[in-house]
C-alpha cells in the first residue's frame, strides 16, 4: 500500500534526516516536507548526516508550500498528537487503527484505502487544529503521561514501524554464523574419560571412592549438548590439567587437597569438643 510521511513547518533540519532514516528502515521513501523552515533543508549539512545513509530518501523527497500539495493520491489521513482534542477526528492507539483500517486477511483488498498519510506537526507547536480536522483519525503513542514529549523523528520512526508490522512486517535475516555439529555420544565418552584422569592427577577426584561425580558431570554436558569444537576444548583443558600435575609431581611435595584435610573425626585448632575455641 502506497505510503507517505507528511512534514508541516518543520523547523529543525536533522529531524528532516532523522525521518529519512527511519522511513528508510521500514522500507517507505515517500517524504514530503509543507512549508519547512529551510528551503534548503534537503541540502543541508545537518540532514544529510542524520539521514545516516538514507539519501536516496531525501533525494525523491519534495517541498511544498500547501497542504493540499501534499495529498495529491492520497485517500487516508492520520494525523498525530500527544493528548486528544475535544472536536475533531477520533483519537487512536496506532496499532489499533491499523488492524482495524486493513481488516483481516481475507477482507477484499477494494475496501482498503489506496494511498495512506501520516502528518507530523512542527517541533514546537504540534499539528494546527484546521489540519487535523482535514485526517480520517488522529493517532497517540502511547507514553509515560508523566513525559509524553517526543523527539520528531523517533514518533515517525514508531509509527513507521507499527505500520510497517501492520503490513507484513519484515522477516529476521538468516544466521550469518553456520550451525555447529553437536559431538555425538562416542566424542562425549571420550572426553568425560579425559577429564576423568585429569580430575585424578589433579586430586579433585579421588578414584577409590568416586561416588557420583562423573555420572553427574554426564548429565550435565548432555544437558549441554556441546558441539565437537567445544569437545576439542574441553580435551585441551584435560591435557593441561595432566600436563601441569606431571610437572608439579617431579618438583618439592606439595599436599593435596586430600592430604591437606585433617583425619576423619580429629579436631579443628579452632574449635575443640568440650572446650573452648581460642
Amino acid at each position: 500500500m502506497h505510503t507517505r510521511f507528511i512534514l508541516i513547518q518543520t523547523s529543525h533540519a536533522g529531524n528532516v534526516g532523522g525521518t529519512a532514516r527511519a522511513m528508510k528502515v521500514m522500507g517507505f521513501d515517500d517524504l514530503v516536507l509543507v512549508a519547512p523552515r529551510w528551503a534548503n533543508v534537503l541540502r543541508r549539512e545537518e540532514t544529510i548526516q542524520r539521514a545516516s545513509g538514507a539519501n536516496d530518501v531525501l533525494a525523491k523527497a519534495r517541498i511544498v508550500d500547501t497542504l493540499d500539495e501534499a495529498l495529491d493520491g492520497i485517500e487516508h489521513l492520520c494525523a498525530t498528537a500527544m493528548t486528544p482534542r475535544d472536536f475533531g477526528p477520533p483519537t487512536r492507539h496506532p496499532r489499533e487503527h491499523f488492524a482495524a483500517l486493513l481488516g483481516t486477511p481475507e477482507a477484499l483488498a477494494s475496501t482498503r484505502p489506496g494511498g495512506v498519510a501520516f502528518l507530523f506537526g512542527s517541533e514546537r507547536f504540534g499539528m494546527r487544529n484546521e489540519d487535523v480536522y482535514r485526517c480520517h483519525t488522529c493517532l497517540s503513542i502511547p507514553t509515560d503521561p508523566q513525559f509524553g514529549s517526543l523527539n520528531l523523528a523517533a514518533a515517525v520512526q514508531l509509527i513507521a514501524y507499527d505500520w510497517r508490522q501492520a503490513l507484513g512486517g519484515y522477516a529476521l535475516p538468516p544466521a550469518s554464523a553456520p550451525e555447529r555439529p553437536l559431538a555425538d555420544a562416542k566424542a562425549l565418552a571420550g572426553m568425560l574419560q579425559h577429564l576423568e584422569q585429569a580430575l585424578v592427577a589433579v586430586d579433585f577426584l579421588d578414584p577409590a571412592a568416586p561416588k557420583k561425580l562423573m555420572p553427574r558431570l554426564n548429565q550435565l554436558f548432555n544437558r549441554a549438548a556441546p558441539t565437537e569444537e567445544e569437545i576439542h576444548i574441553l580435551r585441551g583443558v584435560a591435557k593441561a590439567m595432566l600436563q601441569t600435575a606431571a610437572q608439579a609431581k617431579t618438583g618439592p611435595h606439595v599436599p593435596s587437597l586430600r592430604e591437606s584435610l585433617p583425619p576423619e573425626g580429629a579436631c579443628s585448632a579452632l574449635g575443640r569438643p568440650g572446650g573452648e575455641t581460642r
